[in-house]
């Protein structure tokens, strides 16, 4: 993550109401290229270089740089704003007091530790008294409903053939670890996380009064629990398929072939009366229905003892953070836990997000901002519906097609129109414990509301100041936060070609989502609908095919590869994104142009700025968890992946044959 170099240098970004520092700014960092290293060899590290060598992570994070390791300067401006609310003396009911006080029961860690494990004991004793499957069902249903999913993950979301309106959807769940194969690799690495978790449960039970040989051997039923739900699971890269993982049934049918999970009953049981619904993994919830039956009861009251513990960990005393650190810590590489402040921040942006939302966008959001983004978007959608009529590989009937999608995409800036109602919830100064109940019990409630509603497209699926932007393909929609609204993605300061490059990078690389191997079998009203013809289809299933191929010989930690399937839709969208925001570039004034800023030319400033967005170091644990389960390609080939596949990169920095990331025009992926 960037560091802050002042507070109103950040704000400047946001709602200085001068420009005088932001002006200020060098946005190519000089003393963080690498000039020993040629930009056609590896010109992530060209750009980033001696910022990589000499940066620090901080030992309570797993990274640092860009994107999403600039949520944790973000949450710097959060806490500034959860400090100043939960010390004053606010209206009952109203959304500082809802906010500031959860987040003054969480920083309260002498009441916390003085409670111990005392406040998930009720849900452990309705455990113990479980004495039959029935029962056991009925225990899984009512914890649904508090937000422990356990065995059963059910949402509400659009129907993939019907996009106006919300169906129940269950998806595979039961497993505590990153992935599916997680529990059948035997390299070392994957070994060592193994240990680590089976480690995390025995902890949680010897916290809970079992001794340290019961609780491994209650630790070991577990995870043998586990790892036969994961038999029955799909690995990252088989989640990808939009079809097979859609399967609207009667809910009368599946009764009749789960029967040991009695749908009709739990449906019931959760609120949720529905004559169908999506099974996303059935092959999941056979395997959960034969072990329903083949495990023993006393196995499965253990199991869901250890679910809850996990589930409810981080809100217990410090023995329990403890503990699920020290699993993360396998995962993350993190030396040591985050300040409570930050962790707390991240609590009240997960279940107060939208009403933080609010406090932040008044206290931190430049409302122009919004206009200039806003034209950008309309500019790349010009530059994209260009691209798309002089495809050579597509035909009329379906790039018509395509721009009718194109043009029908939402867009979203900034934050929602509507913010999300709290009133439900009730908000206690010194009960941390029930305050997460609490909003978890209004969340199940909040999405249960949607069921069988005609869908929502003026809702948000994130928090107007996290450091990301996105595409949801049901709703046709591209969001983009005020959070990353600022440098090094954009900054009013910044010239066009250090805005194109990084806030018009990300909405070129969101506009094509709706044209990767996902999102390409949406229609521009957002449903799994074919609006390909058949030739132009194997046309693009065979470009998409040789992207995998390319990722799939890049390389991290020296010999872990990335997984070019699972990361597909990614890299489709970072190729797509960085050609639509070139051409969108040229349009402009200045890249018409050829005036040198800082000794580099427009295109040049493009691409540094491309590089810069990416900016990212990580620890080695992380990355290696990354590249088994993230869809996204590790920054160092989010900016020499797409840039070896296009022309104009070449041209700008001289690339050339004998060049280390050089390829031959034949060799050379474009898709959009």
């Amino acid at each position: 993550m960037k560091k802050l170099y002042t507070l109103c240098f950040t704000l400047s970004l946001l709602a200085c109401s001068t420009l005088t520092n932001a002006q200020k700014r060098q946005y190519v960092d000089l003393a963080g290229l690498d000039p020993a290293t040629k930009p056609g060899d590896n010109f992530f590290r060209y750009v980033n270089g001696r910022w990589y060598d000499t940066v620090q992570i901080d030992k309570d994070q797993a990274g640092v740089g860009s994107y999403s390791f600039l949520n944790i300067p973000q949450k710097r401006l959060l806490q500034n704003i959860l400090d100043s609310v939960s010390k004053s003396k606010n209206t009952p009911g109203s959304i500082e007091q809802k906010v500031g006080d959860f987040y003054a029961s969480g920083m309260d860690m002498a009441t916390i530790n003085r409670r111990g494990y005392e406040p998930v004991k009720p849900i452990l004793n309705r455990i113990n008294a479980i004495n039959s499957t029935s029962a056991l069902l009925k225990f899984l249903a009512t914890e649904l409903t508090n937000g422990n999913r356990s065995v059963i993950s059910f949402g509400i979301s659009p129907d993939n053939k019907n996009s106006s309106i919300n169906i129940a959807h269950v998806y595979q769940a039961g497993t505590g670890l990153p992935e599916k194969t997680y529990y059948y690799k035997t390299d070392s690495a994957t070994l060592q996380v193994q240990r680590a978790y089976k480690n995390y449960i025995s902890n949680l039970f010897q916290l809970t009064g079992s001794s340290k040989a019961i609780a491994q051997k209650n630790a070991d039923i577990v995870y043998g629990i586990e790892k036969q739900l994961a038999a029955g699971s799909k690995t990252n890269i088989e989640l990808r398929d939009v079809n097979a993982n859609f399967n609207k049934m009667a809910v009368a049918d599946i009764d009749r072939k789960q029967s040991n999970i009695g749908w009709k009953t739990m449906l019931s049981s959760i609120g949720s009366q529905v004559d169908s619904i999506d099974v996303a993994q059935p092959g999941y919830y056979d395997k959960l229905n034969a072990k329903l039956k083949s495990i023993s009861l006393a196995d499965w009251k253990l199991y869901l003892k250890s679910s809850t513990l996990q589930n409810y960990a981080d809100g217990l005393s410090q023995p329990f953070i403890d503990a699920s650190f020290a699993f993360n810590k396998a995962l993350s590489g993190e030396d040591t836990q985050k300040p409570r402040r930050q962790i707390m921040t991240s609590y009240v942006d997960g279940h107060l997000g939208m009403a933080l939302g609010q406090l932040y966008v008044k206290r931190y959001f430049n409302e122009d901002a919004k206009k200039r983004v806003l034209a950008l978007v309309n500019n790349l959608q010009k530059s994209f519906e260009n691209r798309i009529n002089h495809l050579d590989w597509m035909s009329d009937s379906t790039k018509q097609k395509a721009k009718e999608k194109l043009y029908t995409i939402i867009k979203k800036i900034g934050y929602p129109d509507k913010w999300r109602n709290y009133d439900a919830v009730q908000i206690s100064r010194n009960k941390f414990f029930e305050n997460l109940l609490s909003l978890n019990k209004n969340d199940y409630q909040y999405e249960l509301a949607k069921l069988n509603k005609p869908v929502d497209k003026t809702e948000w699926g994130t928090t107007p100041s996290t450091v990301t932007a996105y595409y949801n393909p049901p709703v046709n929609e591209i969001v983009f936060p005020a959070g990353i609204l600022q440098y090094p993605y954009f900054d009013f300061a910044a010239d066009d070609a250090i805005n194109y490059g990084g806030i018009g990078m990300v909405i070129g690389h969101e506009m094509t989502h709706a044209f990767d191997d996902q999102g390409a079998q949406y229609d521009k009203d957002g449903n799994v609908k074919n609006w390909w013809t058949a030739e132009d289809l194997s046309k693009f299933k065979e470009k998409t095919s040789q992207l995998a191929k390319l990722y799939s010989t890049f390389t991290v930690l020296d010999t872990v590869h990335v997984k070019g399937l699972l990361t597909l839709g990614e890299n489709t969208a970072d190729n797509g994104g960085v050609a639509i925001a070139y051409d969108a570039f040229k349009m402009t004034e200045q890249g018409k142009g050829n005036e040198k800023i800082d000794g580099f030319t427009p295109d040049q400033r493009f691409f540094l700025s491309i590089a810069r967005i990416w900016r990212v170091k990580t620890r080695d644990a992380f990355l290696r968890t990354y590249v088994n389960t993230n869809p996204h390609s590790p920054a160092m080939w989010r900016v020499n992946g797409p840039l070896m596949n296009f022309e104009p990169f070449y041209k700008a920095f001289d690339v050339k044959p004998g060049d280390k990331n050089y390829k031959p025009v034949a060799d050379r992926v474009r898709i959009w």
